[in-house]
């Protein structure tokens, strides 16, 4: 299986999308086309670099001090199914794995490859950046109707769990 990525590196190191230290995966394509999106050069589906899904597990095999990764774009969700390839292997070497949407969290769970995804996810943030609600104060997002999901919680008892530690501003 094979994903289409933005970066010619695979995983990039962070510490700003996400708690600690994060590989981040960096996803090609997204029809969102948020107004000042930061990552613009992503929405295109047809461009990119196209990658062998075993080419990214090798490098997450050789992550040593990451606490996890993170999935982003573009949007992952709209390459749901290799992407979901890619967290399940993450969670089975004991990483923790953050995913960045356009998509509202509801609706996610209405399309199934989409809702799988999300079963290997433990921190979504989900939502359109909406320019007129910016802020560089909140954590871990752009605007501030973006929510921070703990998914397994979510999933579990059908309604969104926002977490509230990120509520604060920096």
């Amino acid at each position: 299986m094979k994903i289409r990525l933005a970066s010619k590196e695979l995983l990039v190191d962070s510490i700003v999308d996400g708690e600690g230290l994060r590989s981040v995966i960096w996803t090609q394509g997204c029809s969102h086309h948020c107004k000042e999106c930061h990552n613009p050069e992503t929405w295109d589906f047809n461009t990119g670099t196209l990658v062998d899904i075993e080419d990214i597990k090798k490098e997450i095999d050789n992550l040593s001090l990451q606490d996890g990764i993170t999935l982003s774009g573009g949007d992952p969700f709209f390459q749901a199914k290799a992407c979901t390839e890619i967290a399940k292997y993450a969670k089975e070497k004991g990483l923790n794995v953050w995913a960045y949407t356009g998509f509202l969290f509801e609706n996610l769970l209405k399309v199934e490859d989409m809702k799988e995804l999300l079963k290997y996810v433990d921190v979504l943030v989900d939502g359109p950046f909406i320019l007129e609600q910016r802020s560089l104060t909140l954590s871990y997002r752009g605007s501030s109707n973006q929510r921070i999901i703990n998914v397994p919680k979510s999933l579990k008892d059908g309604k969104v769990h926002q977490i509230k530690k990120y509520d604060r501003k920096k």
